[in-house]
């Protein structure tokens, strides 16, 4: 039986290394379209960004299954079958140029030692070293890596990494959905339950606000999108999650931000301590910190349509269309645990109504349009500079699922390339949600800390309101 032949090693890149730059040199077969305002700032070099999606798989890896699959999915996508030209079409703008697609050149397979001490710790390495290796731009933009890496939680992993510039985060992540299949019915899509958007037109606030964060151990330095990052990630009962906001009468996204709140205030206490730095309880509450948080403008394309036009090579609206609007944190140490999560039902419905998003794309669209994209950069890097964190939470699947014959065991997406120190990213699937942290550590040397202080902080929430009584079991 002919074997498939892939790329099998990488290599190593020298520290400080950017995402893009090589020679294109992919030939151009048919169709080419324009980049999106929000695709150029993806791919601008101050502002370069990718997606990395960790797949546990509860089996060993099969290569020749999922090229298989991707060449019957994936890559049917245009986005996923173009190539970035710079200075293509008029006035040399970039333009995505239709080209033909190897799959076997987008799969990367590590030689590891099968008796490897610490797994877990070397897939941590191995994506570190990842968010160093600049994507090949004589190719479409995305790769997939292939661990034969049996870890704590998953017989093998998968590496999706993407560039950012191909779309936003909400439609990566639906299209991901859409080559999947649920394991109880190979044929069937998975079921993801509709979310609802957090925040809409009604009023404005805030997008001027030119205050910055409070310096604290969590803000980054300049340059913090050059550093290698560190990912991590836990995994917690989305059942506590929803006791929690059915004792509440919460949403999961108000829930999960109070979650945040208190793990980032016990990890800010704990640091203040190590550090001998004069900060009181009270001084804690003083502390300005933000998050930015990207939100999805366009009506969110089912995974039914995003499947369908892989299947037959249809049209599906497509691109990145986003605002951003900051969101206050609320930090400090209470004796009610439950207290993080009332003021964050509280903060979130301040945001509910809020033009930010709306007009944060508006203003980027007018300042591309005047003065460029290089001022629309800076505009956009002081804005989010000005913040400290990066926080999200995508719905999932409700049930298990599978990528090309591989059963999940759980997803973790996150993003880097950004001005942030500290992303966190909150994923449900089936009865879990994974905490994705990712962390710059020459600001965060301790991420695994952190997450640690995101898990403890949802027990004590979750023990609060059943000592208390008020649970109600749900219909």
């Amino acid at each position: 039986m002919k074997k498939t032949k892939v790329q099998k090693t990488w290599k190593e890149p020298q520290e400080g290394q950017r995402m893009g730059g090589e020679k294109n040199t992919a030939r151009e077969t048919v169709g080419e379209e324009p980049l999106s305002p929000g695709s150029r700032l993806f791919n601008s070099p101050d502002f370069n960004c990718a997606i990395i999606v960790i797949m546990g798989c509860k089996v060993k890896g099969n290569a020749t299954a999922i090229i298989d699959g991707l060449k019957h999915t994936l890559v049917n996508h245009p986005r996923f079958s173009s190539i970035l030209e710079m200075n293509k079409g008029k006035k040399g703008k970039p333009r995505w140029v239709r080209t033909e697609v190897r799959v076997e050149d987008h799969v990367i397979i590590p030689d590891i030692d099968p008796n490897i001490e610490n797994p877990d710790q070397y897939l941590e390495d191995y994506i570190s070293k990842l968010t160093t290796v600049p994507m090949d731009f004589s190719k479409p933009l995305w790769e997939i890596h292939l661990l034969c890496l049996k870890t704590s939680n998953a017989e093998s992993i998968g590496l999706l990494k993407i560039h950012h510039s191909l779309g936003d985060g909400m439609s990566l992540m639906s299209l991901f959905l859409a080559c999947t299949r649920k394991t109880s019915d190979p044929e069937a899509l998975p079921t993801v339950a509709v979310q609802k958007k957090q925040f809409g037109p009604s009023s404005y606030n805030g997008f001027f606000n030119k205050i910055w964060d409070t310096e604290t151990p969590l803000l980054a330095k300049p340059g913090t999108e050059l550093i290698p990052k560190r990912f991590v990630h836990r995994i917690i009962s989305f059942d506590d999650v929803k006791l929690v906001k059915n004792a509440m009468k919460l949403t999961v996204n108000d829930v999960l931000l109070g979650v945040t709140q208190a793990g980032l205030s016990r990890y800010l206490s704990r640091r203040y301590d190590q550090e001998a730095t004069p900060k009181s309880k009270e001084s804690m509450r003083k502390i300005r910190l933000r998050s930015a948080i990207m939100i999805n403008l366009r009506p969110n394309t089912g995974i039914e349509a995003l499947a369908d036009m892989m299947a037959k090579k249809s049209k599906c609206r497509w691109g990145n269309l986003f605002g951003y609007i900051l969101l206050p944190f609320s930090v400090g140490l209470e004796t009610d645990p439950l207290e993080y999560v009332r003021r964050a039902k509280v903060t979130v419905d301040r945001k509910k109504h809020s033009l930010e998003a709306v007009f944060s794309m508006a203003f980027f669209k007018l300042i591309l349009k005047v003065l460029g994209l290089k001022a629309s950069v800076v505009l956009v890097r002081k804005v989010i500079h000005s913040t400290t964190l990066t926080f999200s939470n995508v719905v999932g699947p409700k049930e298990e699922i599978a990528f090309h014959g591989h059963p999940l065991s759980y997803i973790a997406p996150s993003v880097f390339g950004h001005p942030h120190a500290l992303t966190v990213h909150f994923q449900s699937y089936e009865n879990k949600v994974i905490i994705s942290v990712t962390a710059d550590p020459t600001v965060i040397p301790d991420p695994h800390k952190m997450c640690d202080d995101l898990v403890e902080s949802l027990k004590l929430i979750k023990s609060s309101v059943l000592e208390r009584g008020l649970y109600e079991m749900e219909v």
